[in-house]
Formats: C-alpha cells, structure tokens, sequence
C-alpha cells in the first residue's frame, strides 16, 4: 500500500505515525537498558547470535552461553505473537502492549533479586512481541526495535524521488522512516542516562511510552481516515 492509497483511505490504529514513534523510543530505551545492565541486546538477536559464536570460536564457551536465552526467549515472544494474532485478531496489538506494560513492572521489581532472569528472558520477550504485531507504518514495513531496515527504506524512497521520478509524496515516507531511527536513538540515549542514574526506576519511562500507546489504540477508532 503506498503513502497516496494510505491518504484515499484508511490507516489502521496501530499502524499511525505516532503509535510507531512511541514503540520506537520503547524499543531503544529497552535495547540500551539490557546491554547496560545485562550485556546482551532485547532486540538485536543479530548481535546476540555473532556474540554468540565470536566468544564460542574463542573457546570461552561460559561467555558464548549467556548469549543463549535472550535468543530463546526472542523466540518464544515471536510464538506468544503469533498466537495472539490468531485468537484476538485487531486487539493483538492493544493486548500485547498491555502484555509489555505487566512484564516490564515484573521486571522493574525483580531486577535487584532475579536479574539476569528478568532481563535477559522478560525483556527479550516483549521485545519479540513488538518486533511481531507492529510491523506497518501507515501501510509500509517498518521496525520499531532496530534501525536497518528504516534506514534503507528512507534512503531508498529519497533516491526514488531524485533519479526515478518518484511523487514528492514518496518523501513524507522517507521523514517516516528517519523519524524512526532518530527517535530509536533517542530512546537509547534515555536508556542510557536512566539506566546509569535511576537503574531501579529507569523501566518506568517506556511503561510510559507504553501506557500512551495502549490508550490510543483503545480510543482511536479501529481504522483513521486521513
């Protein structure tokens, strides 16, 4: 579906411009929070898996290990999504943030006891659940949990409209998508400084990010006209 269809007709709730933003910000503070804390990455199971085999190559196998389980719970969360989309159909995305909301409130409170459980397996999950039920932005594939794939996708469409005479429009898609990685960053910057200065409250802030979300799937109607 393209930016002109989108305009002519109807955009899902989940799929607005500032729903993805908010996951965004979610997703870079969590990523951020994990390494920090845990030295592993929530979303990035590409890193995970290289970290993996670079320490396993090296023989250091207790290091290679500890990569492990947040690639299994990444696994488990793609399931739970699957699932959900299944048996709730539209409100999967409405259920699974409220889903994220719970885990990370677990997760803030477990964090002094059962660190490397709550972290490495809760987070992971959640990050697996977002990364599988808020996959479109106004119609477009996008990710809110990393970066590559938004930024080829903006290059892409600002090249289309320079050499391939690609609408103006196509443009607007390209902001989209730059907006996502900036504010990806920005999330983990915020990850970051909170992580380091609050790291037992440091959670609350994508719950926030979070909250908002849920609300405005629920208020929204089903499906915007622009």
């Amino acid at each position: 579906m393209s930016t002109m269809d989108v305009a002519a007709g109807a955009i899902r709730r989940d799929e607005t411009v500032e729903i993805v933003l908010l996951l965004a910000f979610a997703g870079g503070f969590v990523d951020a929070y994990t390494w920090i804390i845990h030295g592993v990455m929530a979303n990035a199971q590409t890193a995970n898996l290289i970290l993996l085999w670079v320490y396993a190559t090296a023989g250091n196998w207790a290091k290679a290990l500890h990569f492990v389980p947040p690639i299994l719970a990444f696994a488990v969360g793609i399931v739970i999504a699957g699932w959900l989309r299944r048996a709730v159909g539209g409100r999967a995305g409405a259920i699974s943030t409220l889903i994220e909301i719970l885990l990370l409130i677990v997760i803030a409170i477990l964090h002094n006891r059962l660190p490397d459980l709550a972290g490495t397996l809760g987070i992971s999950l959640i990050a697996a659940m977002q990364a599988a039920i808020f996959v479109k932005v106004e119609g477009t594939v996008c990710s809110t949990v990393m970066i590559t794939g938004n930024m080829r996708q903006a290059i892409e469409n600002i090249f289309a409209v320079v050499h391939g005479g690609a609408p103006l429009g196509t443009l607007r898609k390209s902001g989209i998508f730059f907006a996502l990685c900036a504010v990806f960053g920005f999330g983990a910057a915020a990850g970051a400084y909170a992580t380091k200065s609050i790291p037992d409250l440091a959670l609350g802030l994508p719950v926030i990010a979070l909250l908002i979300v849920l609300l405005r799937c629920e208020t929204m109607p089903r499906e915007m006209v622009e």
